[in-house]
């Protein structure tokens, strides 16, 4: 393979990781916005139930962009992080509320148990747990290379 393929090949593979990543920050802002609607509505909203599917974009996106991480000497940017500190820092607000709130949006209009902090909470773990698998292969990439 000659060099300027192997620059086509580069700069199409930017541009997929470009597009993923667009495509995680939106996917983050529409899941925030639904899980807030069903918080903050005490149930009238539904659970959005689109945890597994925005945690299996997440991972898709996470892996590929350690697979380019492995395959390449270039340095990749931390953009991913700020998936982890946005969830992090969303549950602890919402938990924040719950408390001085006396547990007012743990409970429905009609009494009823919400699992919202509960679920947003196993959400916020599972965005984590992809973080620091990836930021394990990256230690481990800096490792074996040296």
């Amino acid at each position: 393979m000659n060099k300027k393929e192997l620059l086509k090949i580069k700069k199409i593979e930017q541009q997929i990781d470009s597009r993923l990543f667009i495509i995680c920050a939106f996917l983050t802002i529409i899941t925030i916005i639904m899980i807030s609607a069903e918080f903050f509505s005490r149930g009238i909203f539904p659970s959005p139930k689109i945890g597994i599917f925005y945690i299996g974009v997440l991972l898709i996106y996470s892996l590929y962009k350690e697979l380019l991480r492995w395959l390449s000497e270039k340095k990749t940017e931390r953009q991913g992080e700020y998936f982890v500190y946005t969830w992090i820092i969303l549950t602890i607000i919402f938990y924040i509320i719950n408390f001085l709130t006396k547990d007012y949006f743990l409970y429905s209009v009609e009494g009823d148990y919400l699992p919202t902090l509960s679920e947003i909470c196993f959400l916020t773990l599972e965005v984590l747990a992809v973080f620091i698998i990836t930021r394990s292969s990256k230690l481990l990439k800096i490792f074996l290379s040296k």
